[in-house]
């Protein structure tokens, strides 16, 4: 297996001037490790709202159900560290809308789509529709340009910040209606999950303990098959909820 270690997926962010969409993830850990500029972090989870400043050299991370969102003062810049590579990007995070539109799986769907600019032919950034496919205004994908998508990324942060602040406002009663109603948001996308985990990150595990097995039994055979690898970043920077984002091909590195 040639994927990232530990099955993770690695991603360099670039912190939106306005601050990110407030959102968790269901099932995945996440890691900051800031190579730049300052900022904050605010989260929320039962034991209540935090703040956790950011600057060059913080390393912090935060376990699934950790609403999270960055607030850029001056050029943040993060190297993101998933675990579960793949499920981030297959609909692993739910953002922080008012109940009405959580509760309701197409509204929320609505709410979160992004018009998709494609830079590539069959290109899709993420949080758009699929290429090719109709947009709710009738126009097709690759026909959005920046401005479009600026304002529906403020658009839709605007609407989790509002969702997020009646969150902090009611307490671990609203925390844990909202955790119900993220949880059967995601609930459809379980079975193709445990597609992407067998794939990605039990495989590493299975092969770990293989060469554990092999070690004590005095073969070092794998040693002979080591080799070096890199992760190509993306060309162009997706609009993501917490900021420009360019991703790192984990799943299909290349032997240098």
């Amino acid at each position: 297996m040639t994927t990232f270690p530990g099955g993770c997926s690695v991603t360099r962010l670039f912190s939106y001037a306005d601050g990110s969409a407030p959102h968790l993830h269901t099932v995945s850990t996440e890691s900051y490790v800031v190579i730049g500029g300052t900022g904050t972090l605010q989260t929320l989870d039962m034991s209540g709202y935090r703040e956790t400043p950011l600057a060059e050299g913080s390393t912090i991370w935060f376990t699934p159900g950790t609403i999270h969102r960055a607030v850029n003062h001056g050029d943040l810049r993060v190297i993101v560290v998933m675990s579960n590579a793949g499920l981030p990007e297959a609909g692993d995070a739910v953002m922080t809308f008012p109940p009405s539109i959580v509760a309701d799986p197409e509204r929320y769907r609505n709410a979160a789509r992004l018009p998709t600019v494609s830079t590539r032919p069959g290109g899709a950034q993420p949080g758009g529709t699929s290429p090719g496919e109709t947009r709710s205004d009738g126009k097709r994908n690759g026909e959005a340009r920046g401005g479009e998508i600026e304002r529906a990324v403020d658009a839709r942060r605007a609407l989790a910040l509002e969702g997020f602040q009646q969150l902090i406002d009611g307490g671990p009663e609203a925390l844990a209606v909202f955790y119900e109603h993220a949880t059967a948001l995601v609930r459809p996308n379980v079975d193709a999950w445990r597609g992407i985990v067998a794939e990605i990150v039990r495989k590493q595990t299975e092969r770990t303990t293989a060469v554990l097995d092999a070690l004590e039994a005095g073969d070092g055979r794998h040693l002979r098959d080591a080799a070096l690898f890199g992760a190509p970043q993306s060309e162009t920077a997706g609009w993501g909820m917490c900021g420009r984002l360019r991703t790192h091909d984990v799943h299909d590195p290349k032997g240098l």
